[in-house]
């Protein structure tokens, strides 16, 4: 509700505004392709009353800048004494990005024509300007394909360039590109910052309604873009005109229709879902003009509703209910673009995101958690940008203000002044999960974007500087439960008189008897939010030469700097000079050839920074430490312990089989174990005393393309990366090298006290012995971010589209071939043994090898249209991990190591460092012995949708209708193991045993056939 009223009160009191800029070049040449100089050409666009004259210079050039992106745009040469009149076809414009378009004009001499004109596909889809690769998709398109809940993230994937992405958490962006980690792509509306500054991803998700072009720059883009060594994605937002002109929908997915699977699916925002799950939408767009040519706006709204069914199963208290939960999505938009003259003009945009994903009661097949420990995720989001452009001959100015709120609550508690309890039957089994979920994890940010930039053309160059400030203030709320967690333990008598409540799944933390028996409880000492404002300085300059008719030249430098660099340093990385080249040779009116060089530095993950604080410490045992580290050469002799530190989240308590000394619901406060930070901790963080170095990417690239006929170009682009300074964490306490061919030809793992044994500050038990004194508050594993990891990226890339025209069908084929290796993977990947991070060298998660994309669009009949979407390709890698019931468990004797009933101990961990759990693609796992990372391969993915589409018209001519259309998901019904969003830790990319094993264990899959049905109502 705050962001409501701010949002109205910014609106209301708004005098400056956000405009979208977009440019158009006009290279007019002669039949024989000589530069016609000196001839007046007029960009025209009707739907705003915009008509601007430019003449072109010596090299036949007429550029037209700081255009608004709003309705369609055409260029019309002159009348002349030696040429015909030509007209392009209509130009959409898209915003930061200039549209090329060659005018070829006949001359009255040799040609007696009363008009010539050439279609907008031979202008405009050929990139004669410079070496960007890139590829884009406008509004029309899109509404044509088959996309998930009208989600504008399930359609990127239809790129070149861009593929379904495994993450690391269920929330993680779905899309990679490149093949790299999704966290780094860089999101933008209308050239504005759109990143969720603490994990990476989208803040904003722009519904479908609101979208006119969707453009990916994957390489070799100019210095006008950076914070990513990776690619942008920059959507270019609605804007009104002279006409009234919308729409409004309703989408549902039923469920009832779909096929059944036995593998859980996943929702919109990647968490698990069962058969049954049900989606509705509905939503309203409507633009249209204040003043005619003057003053125009555009609205829209969306909102969905997820409906999913959990089962609370606990047999013992005599519960098994059906729960129902709900996810719901309001995304809020609106521009007003302002004309003050015809160099002049301002706009305001404003979005608003509400998202709320419910975690109820049960599991999708069972579960423990009571309503009352239902909770939900909520992301909520604010951008609100301002700006002014003038023009003015030729030079335009851009000023832009954005600011941009971000709340991401992991889980809003049902209950949040509750403790959480955890009730177990007599034999020590869980009956009930109540209360609290037991820990906080919320991010605010609040952030501030200032950019200014200014163009200036000349006869033959195009120079181009600017600079940004990105300012984000990052708030975390984290840790245990400040109300205290507990488990208690029922006798047979309490079960019965818990059970004998009758209240079913109204069952809370008050239900339980107060006399319950105590086993555990913990509390979290430290609930205050902590944090950092990240401030990112960036400046660039840019010189587009057009040092031929043929041949442009571009040349830029930018250079950034992140304060966050400096993490527990005195310094930070002042260094990020970033050069970038590129040639684009037109070889024909049809054809070119372009390549360059650039140099692309990413920004500094604040999740980095934050972990290093959240899990640390500030104990005079845990310094203690650290100055050992600093003694024996494992820390820089100048590492400064104040800002290495801090005093982050620690949640304490104790835990007693036969109970503790306090009853149900009396556990002590967080205030009686101040002073008792010296605990012993299996793992800890520190911020790095050397500071941070900016990931960074070298790209070359060489490109060729060709206008076949006026409706189809070819494509073909050569790609080459290397990343440097990539993210990776180093365990400063690691165990020594563990001889893995031993585990392999003995079935042996070394034991934890044999490893603790090994470390550099020996662990014994929970303590450990620094300058003769024992200490207790030390951390087995210490841990801190490094930026040395590396990557390389091959790839070519294919394409071929088609536009419809006058024929009855369009389509687009890509086919990427292409290989990612790395070794590191993420912020939290470390080295499966020693640190030794060149035995990671291999495949990354995301590594595609071939990927074909198809989309063929097939109209029968006026106002039909059928729609055919193929995604083929190869399967993801696998990393395969060892059988925990091979590996004997033995001491630093060779001896094998006991349970407690006198069995000999088996486990995956067979290096001992008590890493075995988890996300095998962080590190947290041993590799099966003999095996390489990542070394086996999934089976290909085949999935293919289909779209049906028709219009009704009525009401005007080409003004309205009502459209039906039903979408189908995977028609074939295939089990696709690879190649869709997924989570790692779910994924069937993890697996047990060599790959001579043929061992497959299907945990997941792409979802079934599925179908979504909608009305679209268009005035």
């Amino acid at each position: 509700m705050r962001i409501l009223l701010l949002v109205g009160c910014l609106m209301t009191i708004a005098t400056t505004l956000f405009a979208q800029k977009g440019e158009i070049e006009v290279n007019v040449v002669d039949t024989h392709f000589k530069p016609i100089v000196g001839i007046s050409i007029t960009a025209i666009n009707e739907a705003i009353g915009v008509s601007v004259d430019r003449v072109t210079n010596e090299k036949g050039v007429a550029t037209f800048s700081g255009l608004n992106t709003s309705g369609e745009y055409f260029v019309r040469s002159a009348d002349s004494e030696d040429f015909h009149t030509i007209e392009s076809g209509k130009l959409t414009l898209r915003s930061n990005f200039k549209r090329n378009v060659t005018l070829v004009l006949p001359s009255k001499t040799t040609v007696q024509l009363d008009e010539v004109s050439i279609s907008a596909y031979n202008t405009t889809r050929i990139n004669t300007y410079n070496a960007e690769v890139s590829a884009e998709m406008e509004a029309e398109k899109i509404k044509e394909l088959p996309v998930e809940g009208r989600d504008i993230t399930r359609m990127l994937y239809r790129l070149p360039n861009v593929t379904q992405a495994t993450g690391f958490f269920p929330e993680a962006p779905n899309v990679s590109i490149n093949g790299a980690n999704s966290l780094f792509n860089n999101y933008m509306i209308d050239g504005l910052d759109n990143n969720e500054q603490f994990l990476g991803g989208l803040r904003f998700n722009t519904p479908i309604g609101f979208v006119q072009n969707v453009t990916v720059l994957t390489n070799n883009y100019s210095v006008e873009f950076g914070n990513t060594g990776n690619g942008i994605i920059n959507i270019t937002t609605k804007s009104g005109s002279n006409d009234f002109r919308g729409e409004a929908f309703v989408l549902s997915r039923p469920g009832i229709f779909d096929a059944s699977s036995p593998f859980a699916q996943r929702d919109l925002s990647g968490n698990l879902v069962k058969d049954g799950f049900q989606r509705y939408q509905a939503g309203v767009g409507f633009g249209g003009a204040i003043t005619k040519d003057k003053t125009f706006y555009y609205i829209n709204y969306e909102h969905t509703s997820d409906l999913k069914d959990n089962l609370l199963n606990s047999p013992e208290l005599g519960v098994n209910e059906t729960v129902r939960g709900n996810n719901t999505f309001d995304y809020i938009s609106g521009k007003l673009d302002h004309f003050w003259s015809r160099r002049f003009k301002t706009s305001v945009r404003t979005n608003i995101g509400l998202v709320s994903v419910g975690r109820q009661a049960g599991g999708l097949t069972g579960g423990l958690n009571f309503p009352s420990a239902a909770n939900s995720q909520v992301r909520n989001s604010l951008n609100l940008a301002t700006s002014n452009i003038f023009t003015s001959g030729n030079l335009t100015s851009e000023t832009n203000l954005q600011f941009s709120h971000f709340r991401w609550d992991y889980a809003e508690p049902e209950n949040p002044d509750s403790p959480n309890v955890t009730v177990n039957d007599p034999s020590g089994q869980t009956i009930a999960v109540l209360g609290h979920p037991g820990y906080i994890f919320e991010s605010l940010q609040n952030t501030w974007q200032f950019q200014q930039k200014a163009t200036w053309t000349t006869n033959n160059h195009t120079f181009k500087v600017g600079g940004e400030i990105l300012s984000t203030d990052h708030k975390l709320y984290g840790g245990g439960n400040p109300n205290g967690s507990y488990t208690v333990q029922l006798t047979a008598d309490q079960v019965e008189q818990v059970k004998g409540l009758n209240k079913g799944s109204d069952l809370s933390v008050n239900d339980i008897p107060s006399d319950a028996l105590v086993t555990a409880y913990s509390v979290e000492l430290r609930p205050a939010s902590f944090g950092k404002r990240q401030n990112i300085y960036s400046i660039y300059v840019e010189d587009q030469l057009k040092a031929t008719e043929r041949l442009n030249l571009s040349f830029g430098l930018r250079y950034d700097y992140d304060n966050l660099s400096e993490g527990g340093g005195t310094e930070g990385d002042y260094n990020n000079f970033a050069p970038r080249f590129s040639f684009n040779y037109q070889l024909t009116p049809k054809s070119s050839i372009r390549g360059g060089y650039g140099l692309f530095y990413d920004k500094i993950l604040y999740a980095i920074y934050s972990d290093a604080l959240q899990q640390n410490n500030v104990s005079s045992d845990f310094r203690k430490q650290i100055q050992y580290f600093i003694d024996e050469g494992l820390l820089p002799e100048n590492t400064d312990l104040d800002k290495v530190t801090f005093n982050g989240n620690l949640t304490v308590g104790e835990s007693n089989n036969a109970g503790l000394p306090y009853g149900y619901l009396d556990g002590p406060s967080a205030e009686s174990f101040e002073g008792q930070r010296d605990l012993f901790s299996n793992e800890r963080r520190i911020l790095n005393p050397n500071g941070y170095q900016n990931p960074f990417t070298h790209q070359m690239t060489l490109g060729y393309q060709l206008q076949i006929e006026d409706n189809k170009l070819f494509s073909l682009d050569l790609v080459y990366n290397r990343g440097e300074n990539l993210f990776r964490t180093v365990n400063l306490n690691a165990p020594a090298a563990w001889d893995y061919n031993r585990s392999l030809e003995e079935g042996v793992a070394r034991s934890s006290a044999w490893a603790d044994q090994t470390r550099p500050l020996l662990i014994n038990g929970n303590s450990a012995i620094i300058d003769g004194e024992l200490v207790n508050g030390v951390s087995r594993n210490l841990v801190m971010t490094t930026t040395d990891g590396q990557s390389n990226y091959y790839a070519a890339s294919f394409n071929l589209q088609k536009d419809k025209g006058v024929d009855n069908y369009s389509f687009r084929l890509i086919y990427t071939l292409s290989y990612l290796e790395n070794n590191t993977e993420d912020i939290n990947f470390r080295a499966m043994d020693a640190n030794d991070f060149e035995a990671e060298w291999g495949p990354s998660i995301n590594d595609r090898r071939h990927v074909l994309n198809a989309i063929y669009s097939y109209y029968p009949i006026r106002n039909m249209t059928v729609t055919l979407v193929a995604l083929l390709q190869s399967g993801q890698p696998v990393n395969r991990i060892p059988d925990a019931t091979q590996f004997m468990v033995v001491d630093e004797s060779g001896n094998p190591v006991l349970s407690g009933s006198g069995d000999p101990v088996f486990t995956n961990d067979l290096n001992g460092d008590g890493s075995a759990f988890g996300d095998a693609y962080v590190g947290n796992s041993d590799r099966y012995p003999g095996e390489e990372r990542n070394s086996d391969r999934l089976p290909w993915s085949n999935t293919f949708d289909l779209s049906l589409q028709y219009n009704i018209p009525f009401g005007k001519v080409n003004k309205g209708g009502l459209e039906l259309r039903a979408d189908v998901f995977n028609i074939f019904n295939a089990e696709n193991l690879s190649g869709y969003s997924n989570n790692a830790t779910q994924s069937n990319q993890i697996q047990v045993g060599p790959a001579s094993s043929g061992v497959l264990v299907k945990r997941n899959a792409a979802p079934p056939r599925q179908f979504q049905f909608g009305v679209r109502y268009v005035f």
